[in-house]
């Protein structure tokens, strides 16, 4: 099994990205963030030639929006994390798939609103938790992959690429994210990649071709998707097309 995550900054703008990489690596399942669209609006059936099904779970405004793109048959088990307290955005969509249940998630960011912007941030993260910790506790195997918005340490971002004020580095973010990997979940590219994980994301601007980059797309799994896990890599050339997202795909290949 193949499983994929990437951020395509704008789910319409980057649909031939997506072909490409679709046609690239085939694999069985990708999760999408920041679709910046309705759920009517994005194009799935420009992916059905290719044999790929769509659920999507957009946003109105063009803010936010995941989705789940796939080749193999899957089950919508959830559209949000629960006790959202009137949370309205949409970043969140788990299904039931390979006998596993995956969830793609885009954290939020947390530089913006001031204050409360960041506090959300920490609120979704809790939430999470909560949810990861429900499903370890049923003996469920789990994964949850998309765009965290954490650099989990000092080695997931070049020297001197954000400032320490920044909520992907604050010391609560990553507390917060050791919470969720302290239940019994893997970071997937940090367990194959131990010294050099690669990063996933680029500002635009010279950073793509300087290599100041960070790693804030992850895939965290229970231990019995962990042992299958044989392999961990970034797509980087989907970053080096012409209009690409600020983020590559990471995919991540399992044993049967």
């Amino acid at each position: 099994m193949r499983l994929c995550t990437f951020n395509v900054n704008s789910g319409r703008k980057r649909m031939p990205h997506l072909r490409r990489l679709l046609e690239r690596h085939a694999p069985d399942i990708v999760f999408l963030q920041e679709l910046k669209c309705r759920t009517e609006e994005f194009p799935a059936m420009e992916l059905a030639d290719l044999g790929y099904r769509c659920h999507v779970v957009g946003q109105s405004g063009g803010r936010n929006g995941v989705a789940v793109v796939s080749r193999i048959p899957f089950e919508v088990v959830d559209e949000a994390l629960p006790d959202g307290e009137g949370d309205t955005h949409a970043r969140f969509v788990e299904v039931k798939a390979a006998g596993a249940h995956l969830a793609g998630i885009y954290l939020p960011n947390g530089n913006s609103g001031g204050e409360e912007g960041y506090a959300y941030k920490l609120r979704w993260m809790e939430r999470l938790r909560t949810r990861v910790a429900e499903r370890l506790n049923g003996f469920i195997p789990y994964a949850v992959l998309g765009d965290f918005n954490v650099c989990p340490t000092d080695d997931d971002f070049a020297p001197g690429a954000l400032p320490r004020t920044d909520a992907l580095v604050r010391p609560e973010t990553r507390a917060a994210f050791r919470a969720i990997t302290h239940l019994g979940m893997t970071d997937a590219l940090r367990a194959l990649h131990p010294e050099d994980a690669p990063w996933t994301y680029w500002d635009y601007g010279p950073a793509f071709e300087s290599n100041r980059g960070l790693r804030i797309d992850h895939a965290l799994l229970s231990a019995e998707l962990a042992e299958r896990l044989v392999g961990a890599s970034v797509d980087v050339v989907a970053r080096s097309e012409e209009s690409p997202s600020d983020h590559a795909p990471v995919l991540f290949d399992f044993a049967d």
